[in-house]
Parts: C-alpha cells; structure tokens; sequence
C-alpha cells in the first residue's frame, strides 16, 4: 500500500512517465491551483483514473498563482498543496510547474488523457491540441456549479 505518491521535480517527470509507460500503464494529467481542495476535485480524481491510468496532478507554483488570481491568492503554500495531493490514494505522483500554463509540462510527461472541468471548451483546455496530435484524449469531467474554490472563499469571507 503506497503511504503517498512522489512529489517530482521536473527532471524527474519523464523518467517517471517512461516507466509508467513501461509497465503497460497509461497517464492521465490533471492541473490546477488546488488552493482548497473540494470534493469538485475529488470527483475529477476519480474520473481521471476510472480508466486505469496513472494520476498526475499538476499544481500551479505560488508566484504563478499569484500573477493569475493576484495578491492574496494563493491561500496555501506549494509545499503544503503538493503534500496534500500526494497524499491522496487517487493521486499517483505530484508535480509543481512555475509557468502560467501547464503546457511544458504537458509536453515534458506527454499524457494519455488530458482532463479537465467541463467548464472549459475543449479547444480552450491548454495542451488539448498536442495531446489528441499524439493519440491522446481530452476528456472533460461535468462540473457542479455547487463546488467551486470560489465559492468556498465567498463563504469564507461571509463568515468572518
């Protein structure tokens, strides 16, 4: 029984990707703030690896988080963010990218199965393109409009 996935530093993805590939597995590549985690995330989790294939979960860098959701963002540090992750039994490996994009990252592990919430288009999910160009699909989990990071600071914020 794995305690908690690996927490991967950039050099060591494709490593990591090539011997999951080795043993016969898919990936699947999920990213995100993950600011408060919320059972949103847990769902597109568990439909990440509904098909089998290795999770891996991408985490925006808190200087990257910043220039995207500003100053008070993020509420949580990478460090405790990535731990967090890693320590979920969906969750087969961690990665944390400094881009404001996950697409080097994307480009670098090559994943199977690129998902993401379905309140994005698909030719608006960054890595979309690349990932079907290489054989790979793009699958968009339903979203409920009830469970957001958003959501939860708003009533946060109404409660102090």
């Amino acid at each position: 029984m794995k305690l908690m996935a690996p927490i991967l530093i950039r050099e060591d993805l494709f490593t990591w990707a090539e011997q999951v590939r080795s043993d016969g597995q898919q990936i699947a590549f999920t990213n995100g703030c993950f600011d408060l985690l919320h059972f949103g995330h847990i769902e597109t989790f568990i439909e990440a690896i509904e098909s089998g294939a290795k999770l891996i979960v991408a985490i925006n860098s808190d200087s990257s988080i910043s220039a995207l959701k500003g100053p008070t963002r993020p509420l949580m540090a990478e460090t405790d963010r990535s731990l967090l992750l890693a320590s979920l039994r969906y969750v087969d490996a961690v990665t944390i990218f400094p881009e404001p994009t996950p697409l080097e990252t994307i480009m670098l592990v090559k994943p199977d199965i690129l998902v993401k919430g379905d309140e994005y288009a698909e030719e608006d999910i960054v890595g979309a393109s690349e990932v079907r160009a290489w054989g790979g699909k793009v699958h968009r989990v339903p979203m409920r409009p009830d469970r957001s990071t958003s959501l939860l600071i708003k009533k946060i914020k109404r409660l102090s």
